[in-house]
């Protein structure tokens, strides 16, 4: 495919700064998730029906996607710095609201978080991109396993905070952490401050080929995100009605999903070493329809956890490989042209899950509404299968 656009260029190596990068990115795969485990509370505390439930995450991505313009917008003019400090500003202001008296306000604390964490997403994960070069794929994955940890640490957090009855000190206690983090982004060297201006300001001259990979790409992102919060968001009550009450381990059930991808994330690098990208992506996608196939056919709550898992460490590798495809091909256009891809993802993450909600409130079974990220699992190896000869190189 010819286009006018430039191979990355490789950025200086800045231990310290990927070291804050990667904690902030355990405190934001906190908020990132955090609406799954909380929503049975939400559902018990303000009578909701599963299409007032999914609105949560239509607000929280549609929010996201608000904070991605801003980030786009603040990269292209001053560089990665203040979008990642007032996204972890914003985000701590949202967790120390979201336990409101009511649902308006626990509504407005879900938008400042999602906001605070669209800004933060694209700059950390294309500056890590940038570093990576040709290995940008293990490193990208590597930042998005300290994600996973926050992911994975949020359900049982939140188990633990009311069984205790402390949720309230814990959502503080988290907010600090994400001022601290923007505190230390505030004094932390960016190496490459000193083009960002000039990368920034390059309008990049895309052919029609280039344009049609464009929309391809941002179609995977907007799909994948939409995935992983579907499966990730309705696991505790998919898993609650399993039962007919609320358990233990219906709360925490998100918390195996996010365990899978977590652990998956920790072994990609070594497996991107022996297997190329776009086999990978492939294979993945396919562990990741089979777990949500398994999530639907459960009838226990132990079948459904292990289809959580597999569905986890199916969708590890996916997210990381969009992103190095996405910056190789790109290259310095992909500051810019990043607005349009995690635009598209906020997108996908706001519409499937609360699309999930709607049918299962429509048809009457959550089971039903499931198979949205089962047919979204199908689409994107269809639409890998299309880009075979591209992803291949």
């Amino acid at each position: 495919m010819a286009t006018t656009l430039t191979p990355p260029a490789q950025a200086p190596s800045s231990t310290g700064l990927l070291a804050v990068l990667s904690a902030g990115f355990v405190l934001i795969g906190i908020p990132t998730v955090i609406i799954g485990p909380i929503l049975p509370v939400f559902i018990s505390r303000w009578s909701l029906d599963d299409s007032q439930a999914g609105f949560f995450f239509t607000v929280q991505f549609a929010s996201a996607l608000c904070g991605v313009w801003l980030a786009t917008a603040l990269t292209a003019w001053r560089g990665y710095r203040p979008p990642l400090v007032i996204g972890y500003v914003l985000t701590g202001i949202g967790l120390a609201m979201l336990n409101a008296p009511t649902h308006v306000l626990a509504l407005a604390a879900t938008a400042t978080f999602g906001v605070g964490y669209g800004m933060v997403t694209p700059p950390t994960n294309l500056s890590a991109a940038e570093a990576g070069g040709e290995r940008s794929a293990g490193l990208v994955s590597l930042l998005n396993f300290a994600w996973g940890v926050g992911a994975v640490s949020c359900s049982p957090l939140i188990l633990l905070a009311l069984r205790h009855q402390f949720l309230s000190a814990l959502l503080l206690g988290l907010a600090v952490c994400a001022f601290l983090i923007a505190g230390a982004l505030l004094f932390s060297r960016f190496p490459d401050e000193h083009h960002s201006n000039s990368v920034g300001s390059a309008t990049p001259q895309l052919s029609t080929s280039a344009i049609l990979l464009l929309i391809a790409v941002a179609a995977l992102f907007f799909i994948y995100v939409g995935t992983e919060t579907s499966i990730g968001g309705w696991a505790a009550e998919h898993a609650k009605r399993l039962t007919g009450h609320s358990t233990n381990l219906s709360t925490v059930a998100p918390m195996f999903f996010y365990a899978g991808l977590m652990s998956g994330r920790a072994l990609v690098p070594l497996v991107l070493m022996r297997v190329r990208e776009n086999s990978v992506a492939l294979t993945s996608l396919g562990l990741a329809a089979l777990g949500v196939a398994v999530i639907i056919a459960a009838r226990s709550q132990p079948i459904a956890i292990a289809g959580l898992v597999i569905a986890g460490f199916g969708c590890s590798s996916i997210y990381p490989i969009y992103i190095s495809w996405f910056s190789k091909w790109y290259g310095p256009a992909a500051r810019r042209l990043g607005g349009i891809v995690f635009s598209l993802a906020a997108l996908g993450g706001s519409a499937l899950p609360w699309l999930v909600g709607f049918v299962s409130k429509r048809t009457g079974s959550l089971r039903m509404g499931l198979l949205i990220p089962l047919l979204s699992a199908i689409a994107m190896m269809c639409i890998l299968l299309v880009l075979r000869r591209r992803t291949a190189q």
